[in-house]
């Protein structure tokens, strides 16, 4: 038999070997057919439709024309000099900012969205979206993306590398993390200490990369304060008109004084003095 003979030969027998794995199980000590496709998932992409963004009134380019564009801005600007500027020598993990607000439906997963869409527009960033909110997850919802492999796998064991749960988006600079598969101890999960170390692995790992958490509401959710001192930043979203004063106070009470706090006053009533009338945004510690 010629070389090239025997080299065919080898390629062949391989595909045949190849092709006998599909039976392989986990219990024979080998690799299982349902870890091939996790290969495979790091690969995958989330496709962000534009068209539907405009239409539910989400960003998603860097132009001048809609008022929301320097809203966000505004907003970007001063989380991303705080995670990167003189102030992050003062602040704990300052590239990861937590999202939430003292109720549900305050809109602090439409404030989410639109932080990591402008943080996608710098020229020198990256930004991680991970959808924490894992009791009334709704990242996928949103973005109409299916609600894969995630964070809860991640936490549960299910998967123990990270980059797995990472997906890319069409997007370059913006990358999502789901909330994954639904688990009897979901809460548990994002208190433990496997949470801790997964918050300073994104943290360590990509120093350039911001890291936005769409969190549970702090009212109501025991876990949530625990998530937020993983973080350096926090930005807590209110409902002009709905939310109680009482109920901010109540809820960011429940944070660490060094933590840095940001406001968004969401659904704000546009004036003819207020051109960029529907966000509202103070910042500063907590007092």
């Amino acid at each position: 038999m010629s070389t090239i003979e025997k080299a065919l030969a080898k390629q062949k027998a391989a595909a045949h070997s190849a092709k006998s794995d599909d039976n392989l199980t986990v219990d024979s000590g080998l690799i299982s057919k349902t870890e091939i496709p996790d290969v495979q998932q790091e690969k995958r992409s989330i496709f962000i439709d534009n068209d539907k963004l405009t239409e539910r009134g989400f960003l998603h380019s860097g132009g001048d024309s809609h008022h929301q564009q320097e809203e966000f801005r505004h907003i970007k600007r001063k989380l991303l000099n705080n995670a990167f500027g003189p102030a992050a020598k003062t602040l704990l993990q300052s590239n990861l900012i937590m999202v939430s607000s003292a109720n549900p439906n305050e809109g602090k997963t439409f404030v989410s969205i639109n932080l990591a869409l402008s943080v996608a527009l710098e020229q020198d960033k990256t930004v991680l979206l991970i959808d924490a909110d894992v009791l009334r997850p709704s990242l996928h919802r949103e973005l109409e993306f299916e609600n894969d492999t995630g964070l809860l796998d991640y936490l549960c064991g299910d998967t123990e590398d990270v980059a797995r749960i990472i997906y890319p988006t069409n997007l370059p600079n913006l990358k999502i993390m789901p909330a994954g598969s639904a688990h009897h101890l979901t809460n548990e999960l994002l208190a433990s200490e496997r949470m801790a170390k997964l918050a300073n692995e994104l943290s360590q790992r990509y120093p350039d990369r911001v890291v936005i958490f769409d969190s549970p509401p702090l009212l109501g959710v025991t876990e949530t304060p625990v998530l937020a001192s993983l973080v350096g930043q926090a930005v807590v979203v209110a409902e002009e008109s709905k939310t109680k004063i009482e109920d901010i106070k109540r809820a960011t009470i429940q944070l660490d004084e060094d933590l840095a706090i940001g406001f968004v006053l969401n659904k704000t009533i546009k004036t003819s003095k207020d051109v960029y009338g529907y966000y509202g945004y103070g910042y500063g510690r907590k007092r």
